[in-house]
């Protein structure tokens, strides 16, 4: 049989679906090797016409993952960007947020942050001003109301897309869902599509998958969590993938400063100075605690 080279769009345990060119094929790895991510450029050996084996995984550009102290999650690769959607209610946790933005940063993904259900009027003060930590230090904001302005989003979100490859994640409840079905035509039919296909019934949200846009990109949508464990991340990549913290590097006193306690911090400084958020310091001493336990 000819071998061929697709896009994985789809996993649901050890079983992919691969787009190559226009036809979507169910495939397995050889062996037990599981460490294929959606968003994977794979090379093929076809088995029988809509079936096909993973030889090997083209060289990634990017791959974004979560982990606790026992094993990592893959999330997905070759990722250009990360939308983190939050909204203005229910609450969303800026833990999760601030993680998602350190994954980015640290995995060479460009973050953006989708602050929907602006029509809630009344609490949309309020969230601005919490997410007025991340505007202060550069990351961009867009507000949208996917239910009640939907043009207005396309519009918003669209140029955004073309030619990227992006990732959406985000607490449950925090309209994930409804931007999906708003950006990708048919979204709900290609899932039941991909579900059948990976025989996973109607675990439909359980799985991340992968829609090819029409004006080149794609966009992949993740079943929500409350967790973005990253124990994988060492010091040294954390204290970089604070981008606040990059003008007070290397003016610490001590050269191998871990910015938590010594004497004449740059970091500490700024905190005490109020140019880096009491906040993200504490995610930063809570994150080096949990590379530090790492057991794999």
């Amino acid at each position: 049989m000819s071998g061929a080279t697709g896009t994985v769009i789809a996993a649901h345990g050890r079983h992919y679906l691969v787009q190559a060119g226009e036809e979507k094929l169910q495939c397995v790895t050889r062996g037990k090797k599981s460490d294929v991510a959606v968003g994977d450029i794979v090379d093929l050996k076809r088995t029988s016409a809509n079936q096909a084996v993973i030889e090997s995984i083209q060289e990634r550009k990017t791959l974004l993952y979560r982990s606790d102290q026992y094993k990592s999650k893959l999330l997905a690769a070759n990722l250009t960007q990360l939308f983190i959607v939050v909204a203005t209610e229910p609450g969303y946790s800026d833990d999760l947020v601030s993680r998602a933005l350190v994954a980015a940063e640290a995995g060479g993904i460009a973050p953006h942050i989708i602050l929907n259900k602006i029509d809630v009027a009344d609490l949309l003060p309020k969230t601005r001003e919490r997410l007025g930590m991340y505007t202060r230090i550069g990351y961009p904001i867009h507000e949208v109301s996917a239910r009640k302005d939907p043009e207005h989003t396309c519009a918003t979100l669209q140029p955004l897309l073309e030619g990227q490859s992006t990732i959406l994640i985000g607490q449950s409840g925090m309209g994930k869902s409804s931007l999906i079905n708003l950006l990708v035509p048919d979204a709900e039919l290609a899932t039941r599509e991909i579900s059948a296909a990976l025989d996973s019934g109607k675990h439909t949200t359980t799985f991340t998958r992968l829609f090819m846009l029409n004006k080149s990109g794609n966009i992949i949508d993740s079943p929500g969590f409350q967790e973005f464990g990253l124990y994988h991340l060492s010091e040294g990549m954390l204290e970089r993938a604070f981008r606040e913290f990059g003008p007070h590097l290397g003016n610490c006193k001590f050269y191998n400063c871990h910015h938590l306690t010594e004497p004449g911090c740059a970091v500490l400084s700024a905190v005490d100075s109020g140019e880096i958020a009491p906040l993200r310091h504490a995610l930063y001493q809570q994150l080096v605690h949990e590379s530090s336990q790492k057991l794999y």
